[in-house]
């Protein structure tokens, strides 16, 4: 059977698709890279707290500064950035935190927590953390500060390890040995202060008194003069989801608070629990 001789406007349709057909893979790959360089900006603006130069974003980020420039000028039109035009500073904009409160409301759980942090910082009188697990770090979700001159801060967004927080402590002492063998050979357990749990052996040793007493402690293991309490926060299958803590100097959370203290942080993990349907495992269940 002999092919249909192919004209001349036919061969040139042909080859016009055969074009548009080889640009679009190279077309996709651009945009792709191009929004990754947008959410890597954006994700450098985030760990600064007092605002980026387009000089120092570009290094930060791996790009030059035009294309520093021309990502940053779309991403402002859609308000995700800000530019102070007096300080010549780079910010995050409303609409990243437009976005990052809408997951907040979809997990419900800064929510239910509300109430409980406010209440604990009431009772303790030191800040409150609420936290999540990030992969090999916890993230703080919010904060009820105390009304003491001395106290702690950590902003919403900020990080730290789990292995030396109080709060990646707790979330740890309730997982899996084995999900807990995985994060250990996947991180490493890096020195932080003097006091850093840095041998599995330490870790896990800590880890068990947090299951036995139902709270875990950070003593100087992240900051230097710092004690944090935290407990774990359980979903309706009994697995860990967050975790609250409160954080306070050493002048304040003396050797002989730390009980009464953990107790209370304990208390309003579980109720937040509780408010959340979740369920509490059969270790952390109160005796009979």
């Amino acid at each position: 059977m002999v092919a249909p001789r192919r004209t001349g406007r036919g061969v040139k349709l042909a080859a016009a698709k055969a074009g548009v057909a080889a640009k679009r893979p190279v077309e996709r790959s651009d945009q792709v890279q191009s929004l990754v360089r947008a959410l890597n900006i954006i994700n450098r603006l985030a760990s600064a707290d007092e605002g980026l130069t387009l000089g120092e974003l570009g290094q930060q980020a791996g790009l030059s500064p035009s294309t520093a420039h021309r990502l940053l000028t779309t991403l402002e039109q859609e308000r995700y950035v800000h530019f102070d035009a007096e300080r010549r500073l780079w910010s995050v904009g409303v609409q990243a935190f437009v976005a990052g409160n809408a997951f907040l409301k979809t997990r419900s759980l800064v929510g239910a927590a509300r109430a409980q942090m406010r209440a604990l910082m009431e009772e303790s009188g030191e800040t409150v953390n609420l936290a999540v697990a990030d992969q090999a770090e916890a993230i703080y979700l919010a904060q009820v500060e105390c009304r003491q001159m001395m106290r702690a801060f950590a902003r919403p967004g900020a990080r730290v390890p789990l292995h030396c927080s109080s709060v990646g402590k707790a979330l740890l002492s309730a997982i899996s040995d084995a999900e807990l063998t995985r994060i250990l050979h996947q991180t490493g357990l890096p020195r932080v202060t003097i006091k850093t749990r840095n041998t599995s052996a330490a870790l896990r040793a800590d880890l068990q008194a947090a299951r036995a007493c139902g709270y875990a402690i950070d003593d100087e293991e992240h900051a230097v003069g710092l004690r944090c309490i935290a407990a774990a926060v359980f979903d309706e299958a009994a697995d860990p989801i967050a975790a609250i803590s409160l954080s306070g100097p050493m002048a304040r959370i003396a050797d002989e608070r730390i009980p009464i203290l953990g107790a209370l942080v304990r208390k309003r993990a579980d109720l937040i629990t509780a408010q959340l349907g979740g369920h509490l495992p059969a270790w952390r269940m109160p005796p009979p």
